[in-house]
């Protein structure tokens, strides 16, 4: 069985049609949605996001922030970032991981700059861990 999803993100429509299913982390933790789930909302975390399509096929994302919504059967999935396994830039990642390590290892770092640093670092982390899943 399937179900109609749709995933947007300030970019615009990363997709739209029939699913089998949705592995998604929220705030909450892992959640996974099949076909006739219940109506459900949830603000979305930041990790790995896997989508099986109508045929069967799994594709990998990293999905950051927004939320995910099941209302009459139906999916949406409004996520702040959300890029597909094969589109990240494995470089850029690393680069970005390095700068958020460089930022948290000075020794007068404030709260306020090494939690952003924590955030973009695990950010950076979670598109590593989703690329190095292909």
């Amino acid at each position: 069985m399937t179900f109609r999803l749709q995933i947007v993100t300030p970019d615009g429509l990363a997709f739209e049609g029939e699913a089998e299913k949705v592995s998604v982390r929220t705030m909450e933790g892992e959640i996974g949605i099949l076909a006739r789930h219940i109506d459900y909302v949830s603000p979305l975390g930041m990790g790995e996001a896997v989508i099986t399509d109508a045929e069967g096929k799994e594709r990998r994302a990293a999905c950051i922030g927004g939320m995910v919504a099941v209302h009459n059967g139906n999916v949406r999935l409004v996520a702040t970032t959300f890029e597909w396994a094969e589109d990240i830039d494995l470089e850029r990642a690393k680069a970005a991981e390095k700068r958020a390590r460089d930022i948290m290892a000075k020794p007068d770092i404030n709260d306020r700059d090494l939690k952003l640093a924590e955030a973009k670092l695990h950010r950076a982390l979670v598109r590593q861990a989703v690329h190095r899943g292909l």
